[in-house]
């Protein structure tokens, strides 16, 4: 840890339910701070949290705030973005000298202190995230990570070890909150514009993944994925690699698809990995798991440990995650929400069936990513047999005016779509069930929350 970080003992968390924030309140958790935090839900993630030990309430109330975190000299608070300027313990903390700063600076402040793999993109940061995470813990390197998902191996978003300082770190580009960290090594592994209510335009967008490629310290490696329309200029001493699935200096070979299975050879610059299997079989993966092991071979994983992590993987929740499969119906749930991670999905689905009718339940996120990328999700979303489109969920936005799920569903072509609300949906689901047989739930919302739901209409009518 710093020297800023040492002067510290207790550590406040403003949002700390959220994936990311949860995450750097279990690592400060597990280094001997005492942590504490307000969240306005009570979900599943905060009532792990409390199990853990850590207090949490969900009233924005200064009254609410333990006596110990109340003193600013031993005291850090940590905000997310998402917390409004208003907040009442936020202008508490404000108002009385505590160091403020964002979980960016404060992952910033951790990866200056140790040695870090920081892996950023518009989409596949956090399976290839979680994938080096993974391959790194089970060889004998080992190392710490923060995950922007929950990873199936681990059921959590950290990862704690005691066996050397290495960090592997999902640099989010949201905010230009990726900006604050100092890595060893870097991946991009993709720079689709997005956050435009952010950057205000893509080549602002493409600039900070460039910005970002600068970061990389002295001696460090820059791995980025080929193809991707970005000006990088290494600085000197600085070593840059490429990768995808067919080219660069990190590809694959003979790749072999069937049976559920997907099974190839991973190329690098000194020889070949062969026989590397996923253990979760989506074309995708390969592309994410090449560039997750080329950071764990360029830190010391053997080609065995490589080989056996790769088969063990079982994936992050709501990253093509199965919930039902029994012969009749299939239902898939994926955190896609951007329209190429939309299109990469519905392609991954149409691959495993390439002969069945798939569904696709999207609920759109955000309003003016809705309005910024409207035509290429109307592109993705025409590749499915059906079309549901749920409400836009809001997140920290207010409505735009026109910038509806009826205004997007006039752009898509596929031969069946429609708008409904959640409780529309369960109904039309159990009255359809008999042609229903691939369906996707899909979006960085809640729509994940309707999948019992979903299951009990499939199953009952």
């Amino acid at each position: 840890m710093t020297n800023m970080l040492d002067k510290i003992k207790n550590v406040y968390f403003l949002g700390i339910g959220g994936i990311g924030m949860s995450a750097l309140a279990r690592y400060f958790n597990a280094n001997g701070y005492y942590v504490a935090g307000y969240d306005k839900n009570e979900s599943e993630l905060v009532m792990e949290l409390q199990q853990e030990g850590i207090q949490i309430h969900t009233d924005d109330n200064p009254d609410f705030i333990a006596g110990d975190f109340r003193n600013p000299n031993y005291t850090l608070v940590v905000y997310t973005p998402a917390i409004p300027e208003d907040m009442t313990e936020f202008v508490f903390f404000k108002k009385n000298g505590f160091t403020v700063m964002k979980r960016a600076q404060v992952l910033g402040e951790i990866t200056r202190a140790q040695r870090s793999i920081c892996i950023a993109g518009t989409h596949g940061k956090t399976t290839t995230c979680t994938m080096t995470a993974h391959i790194l813990n089970q060889s004998m390197v080992g190392c710490n990570a923060f995950l922007g998902g929950i990873s199936k191996n681990f059921d959590k978003n950290i990862l704690i070890s005691k066996k050397n300082d290495l960090v592997v770190i999902e640099a989010d580009e949201f905010d230009h909150s990726f900006l604050t960290l100092s890595p060893q090594m870097a991946v991009i592994t993709s720079a689709d514009p997005d956050h435009l209510d952010i950057y205000k335009n893509e080549e602002a967008y493409r600039k900070a993944f460039e910005d970002f490629s600068a970061l990389v310290r002295p001696g460090g490696t820059l791995l980025v994925k080929k193809g991707l329309q970005l000006s990088i200029k290494p600085k000197a001493g600085i070593r840059m690699l490429s990768y995808s699935v067919k080219e660069g200096d990190f590809h694959a070979e003979n790749i072999r698809m069937g049976n559920g299975n997907i099974v190839f050879d991973f190329v690098h610059p000194t020889g070949i990995i062969a026989d590397v299997k996923l253990g979760v079989p989506v074309y995708i993966n390969i592309e994410n798991g090449i560039a997750a092991m080329a950071m764990a071979l360029l830190n010391g994983a053997s080609y065995t440990e490589i080989r056996e992590a790769m088969a063990s993987y079982a994936g992050v929740k709501r990253r093509f995650e199965f919930h039902l499969n029994d012969g009749t119906h299939t239902i898939i749930d994926d955190y896609a929400h951007h329209p190429m991670e939309l299109k990469a999905s519905i392609e991954s689905i149409r691959a495993i069936y390439p002969n069945k009718r798939i569904t696709g339940i999207f609920m759109p996120h955000l309003f003016s990513r809705t309005r910024d990328l409207a035509d290429l999700f109307a592109q993705s979303l025409s590749l499915l047999d059906e079309v549901i489109l749920l409400p836009i969920y809001p997140a920290r936005e207010l409505p735009i005016e026109g910038v509806t799920s009826e205004w997007l569903a006039s752009k898509v072509k596929a031969p069946d779509v429609k708008v409904m609300d959640k409780k529309e949906l369960i109904n039309y689901i159990a009255n359809s069930r008999d042609k229903q047989e691939v369906i996707a739930t899909l979006g960085a919302g809640d729509v994940d929350l309707l999948i019992p739901q979903i299951k009990e209409a499939l199953a009952n009518g």
